[in-house]
């Protein structure tokens, strides 16, 4: 149990901004952050950050909330391992309990999964600081590699003892399931007819590199054999499983994030000891595929820190024509793409080895080119002076243009291979509409396909009803919110009779604090919020108010559920997302919402009442329709809800029928 102390030093400690940019690229919009959506595929932002407020808001999945809320969010954290996240990044102190045989299987699945992978990286590393053959062999592994003490350590790399089940039998006894241990990968397990099943560890004889999240939680393993053995790979990864998926994995990220963010420019490479030696040599900016092809979900992950990646290839990588095709799925996610070779017979392992951290950083600024200048040179050497292969070389490289999204970026990059190529633009852009043609065409030929045969479109479909009730009730939350504690002078209308005898409403003057008119005006005419969520809200806020003199979100959203805190972060955010247009640029200059805050209130209270009164009415002339007598009481009471209506309705300037 986390005492209330630590949370609340963490929730005052905790910038959404700092956290929330270790995972997104954030650029100042106003007095915001923007950036693109973690949860959706976007290349417009649309997701803000409010360093005010401390809240966030996705306006592309509708998610949001405070700095809490996005960990557990994002890296599907329970409350706690949430507030351990934070606490650890803020330096907090925080007391934790061993966690006992009993709690361990009352864990979910996903968060066993996280232990059970947790708890292999520290045996690993403790196997090969502490054991003998750990240190002869592993540690000895990684000295020859170049590794450093401290590095090694960073990178929490291990070994894996030479014995068929070192590991299952060290985590069984400390009360691991076998279950998870299997479903991670780390143990596997064979079923015998008849027998007893067999335990062994996928990992045997291996030195580790663990494979962190984002956040930096390990999920998953790769593991490197040391000894000539022709029937074992070289290099065996995890297997797919809940918690990792190689395709959305990107190995180093957790380390290289902030300085992928601070260069804004991201180095790729193929290996786990490239991205390592990288560090140790000063660049942090770098990244591997976790033992898979590039994908568009592990472009993505870099897209939400920078544009611009740097493609690193060997000086005599095989199959280098092949490993462009990463190049194209680059361009198609809208990024800058570079590419950097290194001298024949080096990797980026042993350049940055063999050289200075000034000598890396200068060669790799030097010589890293533009994809179209370095594709145009390799490709135009393979053609030689054989114009069929030049051809193909031109359409080999308009077709990976034809990638790029942004159509200005399109046309610089046309004009630059018809210098390069020394072809004519127009023959470029006749070659580059036949593509965009076919891709159109065989889009539309999936589409058909798709479609399922016979599907009729009802014409007779009713538009959705509009829940005046519910944007009601959303307003005066709404209200509460952003100005509840501000002192205003309302036009307060009592109900009198005039000199003829007939009911008129008068006006009275009366200052009070917003959320003070609504409660007491709610309170008096008995009215409840009918919406389960804004009810809980308006509970909660009327309380906050009431005890404090200025309202504080950062204390108020903690007090909230998960469903309540996403209404409150969106109606907060929602007046922020017009910053993402930028109106003042067109020209076009929104009211200030400071202006008319007590007719706003007002208003918006006579609509609700004016609604009430009309239900009311409704539900009044349907029990009279479906009675055989005539009930005068309930006619009575009908026409002085009409005659209320109307007046209400009067000062709100509408005209009833």
């Amino acid at each position: 149990m986390i005492s209330k102390s630590t949370i609340d030093q963490v929730y005052e400690t905790a910038r959404v901004e700092e956290v929330i940019g270790d995972f997104v690229q954030l650029k100042k919009s106003g007095t915001n952050y923007k950036g693109l959506s973690p949860f959706t595929d976007e290349r417009t932002p649309s997701f803000m950050v409010s360093p005010v407020k401390q809240i966030w808001k996705d306006f592309s999945s509708g998610k949001g909330g405070n700095v809490v809320a996005f960990i557990m969010e994002h890296e599907h954290f329970s409350y706690p391992e949430a507030i351990k996240y934070l606490a650890k990044k803020y330096n907090i102190e925080i007391e934790e309990t061993e966690q006992t045989n009993e709690q361990k299987e009352q864990a979910n699945e996903r968060e066993s999964m996280f232990l059970v992978s947790e708890y292999a990286q520290k045996f690993y590393e403790k196997t090969l600081w502490n054991t003998e053959p750990g240190k002869a062999i592993g540690l000895s592994y990684f000295k020859e590699r170049g590794f450093t003490d401290q590095t090694i350590k960073k990178f929490g790399l291990g070994y894996n003892p030479d014995q068929w089940e070192a590991f299952t039998k060290a985590a069984l006894g400390e009360g691991y399931k076998l279950d998870y241990l299997e479903k991670t990968g780390l143990t596997i397990v064979k079923e015998q007819q008849g027998q007893e099943r067999k335990t062994f560890d996928r990992f045997k004889g291996r030195v580790m590199f663990p494979i962190h999240s984002m956040s930096g939680r390990v999920l998953g393993f790769g593991g490197r054999i040391l000894t000539n053995d022709k029937k074992a790979a070289k290099y065996l990864n995890s297997p797919e499983s809940e918690i990792y998926h190689k395709s959305k994995v990107l190995y180093g990220i957790y380390h290289a994030k902030q300085a992928i963010a601070k260069e804004d420019n991201c180095f790729l490479v193929e290996g786990y000891t490239d991205v390592i030696q990288m560090h140790q040599s000063g660049i942090a900016n770098v990244v591997a595929s976790s033992g898979t092809a590039l994908t568009p979900e592990q472009i993505r992950l870099i897209h939400r820190l920078t544009k611009n990646i740097t493609v690193l290839f060997d000086g005599d990588a095989a199959g280098l024509r092949a490993s462009l095709r990463g190049v194209d799925l680059i361009l198609e996610q809208g990024m800058n793409v570079k590419i950097c070779t290194f001298p024949e017979g080096e990797d980026p392992d042993s350049f940055v080895k063999n050289n200075t951290e000034e000598d890396i950083a200068h060669y790799l600024k030097e010589n890293a080119q533009d994809f179209i200048q370095f594709k145009t040179s390799l490709l135009a050497k393979e053609a030689a002076n054989d114009p069929l292969k030049r051809a193909d070389t031109v359409r080999d490289i308009v077709n990976s243009i034809s990638k790029i999204p942004d159509q200005i970026k399109r046309e610089i990059y046309v004009q630059e291979c018809a210098k390069l190529m020394n072809v004519s633009e127009a023959v470029l852009y006749n070659t580059l509409a036949q593509i965009n043609k076919k891709l159109v065409t065989d889009a539309a030929k999936k589409q058909k396909t798709d479609q399922k045969a016979f599907d009729v479109v009802r014409p007779d479909t009713k538009p959705e009803k509009v829940d005046v009730q519910f944007i009601l009730e959303h307003k005066i939350i709404e209200l509460l919110l952003i100005y509840g504690s501000k002192l205003e002078t309302f036009e307060d209308l009592v109900l009198k009779e005039n000199e003829k005898g007939d009911l008129v409403l008068q006006p009275e003057a009366l200052e009070a604090r917003v959320y003070e008119k609504i409660f007491l005006d709610l309170q008096e005419d008995e009215v409840e919020l009918s919406n389960e969520s804004f009810r809980a809200i308006y509970t909660q806020l009327i309380e906050h108010l009431n005890a404090t003199a200025e309202f504080d979100i950062k204390k108020f959203l903690p007090t909230l559920g998960q469903e309540e805190m996403q209404q409150v972060s969106s109606i907060l955010m929602d007046d922020e997302k017009y910053v993402l247009h930028n109106w003042e640029r067109k020209d076009i200059y929104p009211k200030d919402k400071e202006v008319g805050v007590a007719q706003l209130v007002s208003e918006t209270i006579l609509s609700l009442r004016c609604n009430l009164i009309k239900n009311r009415i409704n539900q009044l002339q349907k029990e009279t329709e479906n009675s055989m007598d005539v009930n005068t009481e309930v006619l009575e009471e009908i026409m002085n809800y009409i005659q209320l209506s109307k007046l209400l309705n009067s000062k709100l300037n509408r005209v009833l029928g």
